[in-house]
């Protein structure tokens, strides 16, 4: 069984290439970066535990939370169901692709066939449209090969694993309520919000607070870091290519500005975009002195990362403070 009429979204980001999915079911056909800025989707967050192997550089919001502001945002249903029953949960999801319905599936990659390096990352997404005796049909991200499969068996794994960001077999469906919504509100309200909760970090190691602190963090990681070259490679792969879309999400939301300002032409749009085409640009110079502090394991690259980090939390600060007045 396979929706033949389905169009896949072709994306970079996970979340945005799944539920992009589901919206092109419902003939709203919208741009990864437009999916990213109604999700008000623009975080930052500097994460280390001790069970990790070294600290998470991520640069969104938190999982779950970009598709619920694009249903939102958009006046769409979102309908997010949970089980612990892998059993109910395939079922469930079954029944609805028999009904013709693209779902939103939330997974932990580490499990999934197609993935040519796997890592355990619970907060992956991909939309499934079809299933046969012994596969199941899903759309992923571009680098992922878009149209996909992996075992039915694969799968139930995918869904069901514990530890960080997981989900109990979590998966969504998009519908349409009734209520059109007019895209050129919903993108101010987006900015506004996004912009509103970025300048108001609840922690220090989130938002442009958060870049601050790592700006220090980067130095006593490094020192004690037991692989620099691991780490610091790994990292820069992350920010720049791991479903990203480069520059740690800057490229996706200043494309997202730039996409809105020739909308709306409105003077603060264009300054956020011109802002976020520098602040994208230092983000993936970060990314490359993290490589070169990969390969050399010289401190000196780490020092100057540190002074860009610096940098661009005072740049990010400043860009969304005036973004949330838009």
């Amino acid at each position: 069984m396979k929706i033949e009429t389905l169009k896949p979204f072709n994306g970079q980001h996970c979340e945005t290439t799944a539920t992009g999915t589901l919206l092109n079911q419902l003939d709203i056909e919208l741009s990864e970066p437009m999916l990213f800025g109604l999700g008000e989707g623009l975080g930052f967050i500097f994460w280390k535990m001790k069970s990790m192997d070294f600290p998470f550089v991520g640069g969104r919001i938190k999982p779950d939370l970009l598709t619920q502001n694009i249903a939102k945002n958009l006046n769409l249903e979102l309908t997010i169901k949970e089980t612990a029953s892998p059993q109910k949960a395939w079922d469930s999801v079954k029944e609805l692709i028999d009904k013709g319905q693209a779902v939103g599936l939330k997974l932990d990659c580490f499990h999934l066939q197609y993935f040519s390096k796997p890592f355990h990352f619970a907060g992956h997404y991909a939309a499934i449209y079809g299933y046969d005796k012994d596969n199941a049909f899903l759309v992923d991200t571009e680098q992922q090969g878009g149209q996909v499969k992996t075992s039915l068996n694969s799968l139930a794994l995918a869904r069901a694993e514990k530890g960080p960001m997981t989900s109990k077999n979590l998966y969504y469906t998009l519908n349409k309520t009734g209520h059109e919504f007019d895209l050129k509100t919903a993108i101010l309200t987006a900015i506004r919000n996004n912009a509103t909760d970025y300048i108001n970090p609840p922690i220090t190691n989130i938002g442009y607070k958060g870049i601050l602190k790592t700006s220090t963090e980067i130095i006593e990681w490094f020192k004690t870091s037991k692989d620099i070259e691991n780490d610091f490679k790994t990292s820069a792969m992350l920010m720049e290519k791991a479903g990203t879309g480069g520059a740690l999400f800057r490229n996706l939301y200043r494309d997202f500005l730039n996409e809105s300002h020739q909308l709306l032409k409105i003077d603060k749009l264009k300054a956020g975009h011109e802002a976020f085409t520098e602040i994208a640009a230092l983000w993936t110079a970060v990314s490359q002195l993290f490589e070169m502090a990969s390969e050399t394991k010289d401190i000196k690259y780490i020092h100057q990362a540190s002074e860009i980090l610096k940098t661009i939390s005072d740049k990010e600060k400043k860009t969304m403070e005036m973004l949330a007045t838009i």
